[in-house]
């Protein structure tokens, strides 16, 4: 029979009912199912515009926390000051006979005078001997240089020459350019002291009463879901007391070890490369790559080949310390994420934000990991009291799992038993 008969030829009964009910999105000449779409292409495209509408949403949100950056940056800073400084305060608080308020001022006063006294004679120490470290990194690229000229690689072409030349004057104007932007950030001294202002009233707030702020929070959430919502926020913020502490404790291990072992091995600054090795703890795997390649550096070009590689055993050792001794102790199983967890979200955070957005990826990644896990766990979702989820603990950012509890299923095997499930009812 022809299509033009059949386009024709009215649908029967049985065709109306069946082109009614819309099922498969099938479509009907004369009664007889031409084609359907099938399922997974049809979860496919809902997926799709899904994912779109989600990316543009993530998008906006980005465009106008950047337009907010002088504020948002504060508040965040405040809050991970706070996960560090509210479990003591909550702590003091239990005495009857001192006042929250006063234990709050205690804590505060107290905890921002140590970790500035010690952030300021980290920094101290290493800005006062940046200076012979560029001209030991400087000596140290001409020495590499020098060796991939005349040793058995024997590179020796014009574009090799080009490419170190340029490094050598990069690496010999770099005091230059620093002082450059020393002298330019004295103009922006007013907006970090403001930014700091708010980032301490915020922060007194977060200690004092924190947890009526997130009450005050939760109520732009459906009741139905506010539970739920409750129990996953503290859980998020118990993971990042753990993150917090732990990076603080661990960043000081790193470089007393290191500071300690570099001095014994006889590399010069040991004081300056022990404050480097401190920050570069606080962006996770990647400052501990850049730290420790200018520790090598600096070794190679102050006791050869030999201390080069006693520094590379030093660091491989301070590295397996924290990832066997310190991080299990410090953190035991509150906080697992994977090194690609790490590092990509670094990169995201430094290509979007500069600096900032790296050191503040890391953390973002172990509240929303930490949440997401809570809103997928199902004892989380049955009958459990928020109240008893506390918040300033980290062993509460991510239980052990329940007897007789499955861990949730992957996305992807989901997506494949939905697929499976539609091709057989089709």
């Amino acid at each position: 029979m022809s299509q033009a008969r059949l386009l024709e030829e009215p649908a029967d009964d049985d065709g109306d009912d069946a082109a009614a009910s819309g099922t498969g999105g099938a479509v009907l000449l004369s009664g007889r199912k031409r084609w359907q779409v099938p399922a997974a292409l049809e979860i496919a495209t809902a997926l799709a515009w899904r994912l779109l509408l989600l990316g543009a949403a993530v998008l906006v949100v980005i465009y106008v926390l950047g337009l907010l950056g002088a504020v948002v940056f504060p508040v965040v800073l405040a809050l991970i000051a706070a996960s560090l400084l509210a479990p003591s305060a909550h702590a003091l608080s239990r005495f009857k006979w001192l006042p929250h308020g006063i234990a709050t001022a205690i804590v505060i006063v107290g905890g921002v005078a140590i970790v500035g006294g010690v952030f300021y004679g980290v920094g101290l120490a290493f800005v006062s001997g940046l200076p012979e470290l560029s001209s030991q990194l400087l000596a140290s690229v001409a020495g590499i240089q020098q060796w991939l000229r005349t040793g058995p690689l024997g590179l020796n072409n014009e574009q090799f020459t080009e490419v170190g030349n340029q490094l050598f004057a990069y690496l010999q104007s770099s005091q230059a350019t620093l002082a450059q932007s020393a002298l330019g950030a004295v103009s922006t001294v007013g907006e970090v002291l403001t930014e700091l202002l708010l980032a301490l009233f915020t922060l007194i707030f977060f200690v004092y009463n924190g947890g009526q702020v997130w009450r005050f929070v939760l109520q732009a959430i459906p009741r139905q879901a506010r539970d739920r919502s409750d129990i996953a926020g503290r859980r998020a913020f118990a993971s990042l007391v753990g993150y917090t502490r732990a990076t603080i404790l661990v960043a000081a291990a790193d470089a007393i070890t290191a500071g300690v072992g570099l001095w014994l091995i006889g590399i010069p600054l040991p004081v300056p490369l022990a404050a480097l090795i401190f920050f570069g703890a606080f962006v996770p795997t990647l400052g501990a790559v850049v730290s420790g390649v200018v520790a090598v550096l600096v070794g190679l070009v102050s006791g050869g080949i030999t201390d080069a590689l006693l520094v590379v055993l030093l660091l491989v050792l301070v590295q397996n310390l924290e990832g066997y001794i310190l991080q299990p102790l410090l953190l035991g199983r509150s906080i697992k994420l994977h090194p690609l967890a790490v590092v990509l979200p670094i990169a995201c955070g430094l290509v979007l934000a500069g600096i900032a957005g790296a050191l503040l990826a890391v953390p973002l990644v172990t509240v929303i990991d930490a949440g997401v896990r809570s809103l997928n766990r199902a004892s989380d979702g049955h009958g459990l009291d928020p109240e008893t989820v506390d918040a300033l603990d980290p062993r509460s950012a991510r239980p052990d799992w329940h007897v007789g509890e499955q861990p949730p299923r992957s996305f992807v095997a989901r997506a494949v038993d939905a697929v499976r499930s539609r091709t057989s009812s089709a």
